[in-house]
């Protein structure tokens, strides 16, 4: 299964985000750059990075979160974070890549599908009303797979935004999540990660 992990992270952010308080854990970071797959962002103003202990206890809760759902072991040896970054609990940014090999062409668009279902059904187990919508979108030259969801409260009103974005480069599986729910913060993480930049292959 694809950057299962991943899907983990972006599902368990959401219910850090209803218990828990935002939390400086490092100096921001001004720029991140990852030499494997060749790409650097920039740390919007305002934002703190967590820290590897806290990542570690989020992919736990995710992980227990899908096992309720999921067939068979969550594997996650694979799957590194890159940065991380919030503002608070409801607006926050992480990407992560994993080794990815497509055994034939199109199984990395139908993994992504089965991942997708595993995301919505996660939710509904956890009785959190979502809608979702699948898409595409340029980023700094390359085309990925989105996935939008809108979270619910417990009376109807919109919890929060989350953005997914996936991409094959350089023989990984590079994701990225983005949490909001404000149209500034949006801006902001959205506008750091359209700016980044990936070192094209020769």
């Amino acid at each position: 299964m694809k950057t299962i992990l991943f899907s983990i992270f972006a599902v368990i952010t959401i219910f850090i985000a209803c218990n828990s308080s935002p939390k400086q854990e490092k100096p921001k970071l001004e720029t991140y750059t990852n030499e494997e797959i060749g790409w650097t962002i920039e740390i919007p103003a305002g934002f703190q990075s967590l820290s590897q202990s806290r990542i570690a206890a989020n992919e736990q809760k995710g992980k227990e979160a899908i096992g309720k759902v999921a067939e068979g072991d969550i594997k996650m040896d694979s799957l590194r974070h890159l940065v991380n970054f919030q503002k608070n609990q409801f607006n926050s940014f992480g990407a992560t890549i994993e080794p990815y090999a497509e055994k034939k062409a199109g199984d990395y668009l139908v993994n992504n599908q089965l991942i997708k279902k595993l995301i919505f059904d996660t939710y509904t187990n956890q009785k959190i009303k979502i809608d979702t919508l699948s898409g595409k979108e340029e980023i700094a030259g390359l085309t990925f797979q989105t996935f939008n969801i809108k979270i619910y409260g417990p009376t109807g009103e919109v919890l929060m935004n989350q953005i997914m974005f996936n991409q094959l480069i350089k023989g990984y599986d590079f994701g990225v999540n983005i949490n909001y729910n404000n149209e500034t913060d949006k801006e902001n993480l959205l506008n750091a990660f359209k700016n980044s930049s990936f070192i094209k292959e020769n």
